[in-house]
Order: structure tokens, then sequence, then C-alpha cells
């Protein structure tokens, strides 16, 4: 059968021939909550995954974030939790630095058995966007920046995660040492290795600094073309820093939020759109006057913000990171060079013209998020959306009007989610269905939990 996701086999031919010390591979297919799913198999099996794909259960795709199936989803047992077929992703075929014995890794995507795409598949529908784009001679690019803490293994004497001590030396800092290169010194050989892993996988890894928080950190990725390659590298480089983490003794969190009373962690994408030609349709053709390709995207975004949150902030620990004047935005502002607005345009160059999308947090699926932002993008393109006047200064103080109409909690951003039109076409019906009944079954998971929390205000004093 011929792939439907373009792999050959002359793919995994080249690579055992250039491989033959690799035993074994990891298979891994994205679910909507960016959990990577799937199996190990054994060297001999690779051949026929690239030759007839790899069966995998439709339920899959229709977990929570525990693993557990949602029923809701019409993934399980309305459909007898039958087998659907898996095929590799072309150029996700890749060694697994520091494995022993050595494996490699290999991205996947859901089909149906005759070939149709699976539409609860979270890459797939970020491949609908970008054929949507390219019907209209639009090609997006982009690239994420990966912003985690390294926590200590062990908790503190009141339960608490805490930073991980320096790998390098032990030494220990509560600080926040933002920028500081010295500290990151501490962690030399750790990042080390998430850099040579990433370069045996073709990842453009590049500036890693010292975030605003004690034990937070960030990875910037270079530019794709691609905004789906951009997806890609995302998924494996997060699923790089776990592993690295893991072998020097520490923890990879990417928690939106997991210590109270810090800065909590983003997923910034940088997104631009080019031409048939290859030029960036964001640049300004006139000296002094932004484009109006670019004002109506900014546009789009900000009117589409509202009820794409649960996408942006999917998890209950998600809604902690906003709180203001914490580097993560509170409402569908714009501006330029500006960190407390939602849709920054960063300075630069004209021709190198972006749009900085701040909301997401790094907990958020990279492929979901990205497709939700080109629907957003191509709404504003066709509808002509004024984005507003651009803000200046505290854009958490300028901003107040607009906040009232955006989600204050999980349970509205889930509301939001399940009634949005846009979302349904951002995702697709099948996915829109999924991924909000997934959503809503977490909601329930958590509300019905009776926490530490609720003893320390309430044991003893109602």
């Amino acid at each position: 059968m011929t792939s439907p996701t373009g792999s050959t086999i002359e793919e995994a031919k080249a690579f055992l021939d250039a491989h033959p010390e690799i035993e074994a591979f990891d298979i891994v297919l994205t679910d909507p909550n960016g959990v990577g799913r799937g199996k190990i198999i054994r060297r001999h099996e690779l051949m026929g995954v690239f030759e007839n794909g790899r069966h995998l259960p439709i339920s899959i795709l229709g977990l929570d974030i525990t693993g557990e199936d949602v029923h809701e989803t019409g993934l399980i047992w309305d459909s007898g939790d039958g087998d659907l077929r898996a095929w590799p992703i072309p150029g996700t075929l890749k060694p697994l630095y520091g494995t022993s014995p050595a494996r490699g890794q290999l991205l996947m995507s859901m089909f149906h058995l005759d070939g149709a795409p699976m539409t609860s598949d979270p890459r797939l529908a970020l491949v609908r966007q970008v054929e949507a784009l390219a019907a209209k001679g639009l090609h997006p690019a982009g690239a994420f920046e990966l912003e985690f803490f390294l926590l200590s293994n062990e908790r503190d004497a009141e339960g608490r995660v805490q930073p991980a001590n320096a790998v390098l030396d032990g030494r220990k800092s509560g600080k926040t040492e933002v920028y500081s290169v010295d500290h990151l010194h501490g962690m030399e050989p750790l990042f080390s290795d998430i850099y040579a892993a990433a370069k045996a996988q073709g990842i453009p890894a590049e500036t890693v600094i010292s975030e605003y928080a004690p034990g937070q950190y960030e990875l910037t990725l270079h530019y794709r073309k691609d905004v789906l390659q951009a997806a890609d590298d995302l998924v494996m480089l997060k699923r790089i820093v776990r592993a690295q983490a893991r072998r020097h003794g520490v923890t990879a969190c990417f928690m939106a939020k997991p210590i109270e009373k810090y800065a909590g962690s983003g997923m910034h994408f940088h997104v631009s759109l080019q031409d048939d030609a290859g030029k960036n349709v964001f640049t300004e053709t006139t000296e002094g006057q932004w484009s109006p390709t670019l004002l109506h995207a900014l546009g789009g975004l900000a009117a589409t913000m509202a009820e794409s949150m649960l996408v942006f902030a999917p998890h209950a620990n998600s809604w902690r990171r906003f709180v203001s004047q914490s580097y993560a935005p509170v409402a569908p502002t714009w501006g330029v060079n500006n960190r407390s607005v939602a849709l920054r345009v960063p300075a630069g160059e004209a021709k190198n013209r972006r749009i900085e999308h701040r909301p997401s947090g790094v907990d958020a699926n990279p492929y979901l998020v990205a497709a939700t932002v080109l629907a957003g993008i191509a709404k504003g393109l066709d509808e002509k959306l004024d984005p507003g006047p651009e803000t200046t200064g505290n854009g958490y103080e300028s901003g107040s009007d607009a906040r009232g109409k955006m989600p204050s909690d999980w349970r509205s951003a889930i509301e939001a989610a399940k009634g949005s039109a846009f979302l349904k076409q951002a995702l697709g019906e099948d996915l829109h269905r999924t991924f909000t009944a997934i959503k809503e079954s977490e909601y329930f998971r958590v509300a019905r939990t009776v926490s530490e929390l609720d003893y320390h205000l309430y044991l003893h004093e109602v």
C-alpha cells in the first residue's frame, strides 16, 4: 500500500544501512494533549512499518492526560475500539542520542485502513490548515520557543518542587538568575548532551538562556520555511530535553506553572507567510506603514483568541500562568517590540517581519497551536479584520477593556471552545469534538478531587 504521508521504503533502507548499531525504534504518535503514544519496535520490524504502516487502536487519540479512555470522544466503544493504521512522517526517522542499546525514533500520523486521514489526529489538523493556505498561494514559516524548568527529583521539606542543583558540581541556587551566563555553566553537561541529541536528529536548536525564575530555561529553534517541520522540531526537542534531563538525574518540567510565586513557561510561536515566489507578505512595502496583510493577520488572531484559549491553555495548571506582570499575556492586544502584549511584532529587518504569538503555555500541543493560529490568520486575511490600535507601554493595563471578553478560567475556556464555530473549522469537527470532550472529562476529574489546599483552608475552620 502506498503511504498516505509520502514516506518511502528507501528512507528506511538508507537509515538502516547508515546505522547498523541501532537495535530498536520508538514509534511515536502525538495525541490531542501532546503526549507521545506508541510502541518500541525491533530493528527487523522497521521495514514493515514503512511498507504497510502499523496498526494502532483508534482509542489512542481519545485518551485523557492520565492515559485513560474518554468515552465521550466517540473513539472508544462507538467504533469498537478498532485498529487504524499509523504511517511514518517523512524525515522523522532519527537516532536517539545516548541510548544503550542504541535506539532510533520515528514520528507517526494516523489514517483509516483505506488511507483516508484520521481527522482526530492533531498533526493532520495542521496539515489541513497548511494546505488551505497553499491553495491561496501562501506558505507559513515559523519556529517555536521552548521554556521549561529543571527541577530536583526530590521535593523540599514542605512537599513542593524545587529547582535542580547544578549537574556540574551540585551547586544550589534559589535566585532567579535571569540571563546569567555563569548560572548556565552549572548545567553545561546537560545542555551539551541536549545539543548533541538535537544535532543527531537534525533539529536546529540554538540559543539557551536562564529565564525569569529559579530553575527556568529557554531553548530557541531556528526558523523553518515549513511550519510542519517547525512543529515536529518542538515535539522532538521536548522529548530530547526530558530524556537527557533524566539521564543527568534531574526532572525536565513542561507544566505551565510549576512554582506558584514565579513566572510560568510559555511556548511562543513565531510565524510569517511567504507567497509562491518566497516573498514575505508581512513585509511593509511603504516605509513607516505596516503591511495590510500583517495587520489583517493580527486582526484575525485578536478576533479569535478568546474562543481559542483552550488550545493555548489546555490544562487546569495552564490558567495559573495568567497573572498580571508575570510575562504571560491576558488580553488580545498587539504591539511592536513589546513583551506585555499577546501578539508581538518583533523589531528587526522588514524582510524578516513576523508575528510572535505569546499566549500558549509550554504544556500546549504545538500542532494544535499552529493549526489554530494559521486558521486565525486566514480568517483575518479573508475578512480583512482590523486589529485595533497598537498597544504601547504596559499591555497588562491597557488591555483591561479587552480582558473582560476573554475566558477567565479553565471552565469558561472549555465552554467557549465547545460553542466555537471558528475552532470547529480550525481543528475540524472530529478533532474539535475529541479535544473538547477530553478537556471536559479532565475538568470533572480535577473538580471532584479534594486537594491538600482544601484541607489546609477548611479542615479545622468550617
